[in-house]
């Protein structure tokens, strides 16, 4: 009688090795270096963000900040109208920069020698320029803080580079706050004066740049002394910049 055929044994698979358990020494020695990769890779995607809504803005205007918006939240309405710098009176362009960054032609972002004058003050002076208010102004928040000064100082030079100085005032002079929920040229022109922004005056002009930076403490309508007499050293300032062609990079 034949022999019944073997059936063919079946291969069992090796069980999976356990994986080790990795001892807290491990991860004590790994995550510093996780967390470096990871922040880095953060970090270059925080740059090309960056960089990429600073190349839109030099030529689209934005549509709000962040300050605009919490201001228009707490008080429900705001004033704003945009203007380009070429619907502005050319006095008031000349009085922003003579009050506020008389060097502003001239530096990169940051005025060097205003900044050695504040440290030699005991920082009882300001030293931020035009370019570093609007980066302030558009991309970042209000507040005196180590954080905000510092992207301040990261953002205002990749501005520099991507805007032209006329465009970082014209910006500026659109998003500056000259009253309680005013903000900008446009609407602050015709709260202050009943003009529009391409008809104010010399005076006009030096009044409202005379406000800043603290227009809810000061008044353009209603000026005191002090407020005119800085009006009238901005206006002195002005015709001095537009004499000694510091005012070449936004006008002409």
């Amino acid at each position: 009688m034949a022999k019944a055929a073997k059936k063919p044994r079946k291969r069992t698979k090796p069980a999976p090795k356990a994986q080790p358990k990795r001892s807290i020494f491990w991860w004590i020695g790994v995550a510093p270096i996780l967390a470096v990769r990871w922040g880095w890779r953060l970090l270059m995607v925080a740059l090309l963000f960056t960089v990429l809504i600073v190349a839109l803005y030099a030529f689209v205007n934005p549509p709000t900040t962040i300050y605009i918006f919490s201001e228009t939240w707490r008080l429900d309405e705001t004033r704003r109208e945009w203007r380009d710098i070429e619907s502005i009176s050319p006095h008031m362009a000349n009085a922003i920069v003579a009050a506020e960054d008389a060097n502003f032609c001239n530096h990169w972002g940051f005025d060097m020698a205003a900044i050695r004058d504040a440290l030699e003050d005991g920082g009882g002076r300001g030293a931020s320029t035009i370019s570093q208010q609007t980066v302030k102004n558009v991309f970042l928040w209000h507040g005196r803080n180590w954080t905000r000064k510092a992207l301040e100082a990261a953002i205002t030079p990749i501005v520099e580079a991507i805007w032209s100085k006329k465009r970082v005032l014209e910006v500026y002079m659109n998003v500056a706050e000259f009253d309680e929920g005013v903000f900008g040229v446009g609407a602050a022109a015709p709260w202050y004066f009943g003009v529009d922004a391409k008809d104010l005056t010399m005076r006009q002009a030096s009044l409202l740049a005379a406000i800043l930076p603290n227009p809810k403490q000061r008044s353009a309508k209603n000026p005191t002394a002090y407020i005119q007499k800085r009006a009238r050293s901005i206006a002195a300032g002005a015709a001095t910049i537009r004499a000694d062609g510091r005012n070449a990079c936004f006008e002409g």
